[in-house]
């Protein structure tokens, strides 16, 4: 089982930023079982050039729950699961800081479609997400918004394990 997970963040350090979205889904690598997205109140601003790339407001994250109120959730949807996302260093970095500032330790088995894609289908002009599934003919909805990237991504997640069967 694969917990395909997207995150959006107020910036690009785990250590300094805060999570603003998070969006899973489940899949057996075949099909969605089930899927869970929510905005997140970082307890910071969004900056502005985040807010321009995701269109997520101050606003939009002023009454969402906190990371601790939603961690319980994460972890019982990934528990087992192979923790899977486009770019997992970045996703799986900032997920394992959340819980590390609130003293628990998160780990979970990690698979890179990134780095699948680069290995099972070479010859690619880019890897990025968008260029990718632009070129592999997924559609992405809602780009830079958690569920729609991590959609594309289990899209080609199911496009990858069909490649390498």
């Amino acid at each position: 089982m694969y917990a395909v997970i997207d995150i959006e963040t107020t910036g690009l350090s785990p250590r300094k930023e805060k999570i603003t979205e998070i969006a899973l889904f489940l899949t057996d690598g075949k099909q969605i079982i089930k899927e869970y997205s929510t905005l997140i109140n970082p307890e910071r601003p969004i900056p502005y050039y985040i807010t321009r790339l995701t269109g997520i407001t101050d606003e939009m994250v002023a009454d969402a729950p906190k990371f601790y109120e939603v961690a319980r959730t994460l972890v019982e949807m990934t528990e087992g699961t192979v923790f899977t996302a486009h770019n997992a260093r970045f996703d799986y970095g900032f997920v394992r800081e959340e819980f590390r500032q609130l003293g628990y330790s998160y780990e979970r088995e990690v698979m890179d479609t990134l780095r699948l894609s680069r290995r099972l289908l070479p010859g690619h002009p880019s890897y990025s997400l968008g260029k990718l599934c632009r070129t592999l003919g997924i559609r992405v909805h809602d780009r830079h918004r958690a569920a729609g990237d991590a959609l594309a991504t289990v899209h080609l997640l199911h496009l990858l394990l069909e490649t390498d069967r």
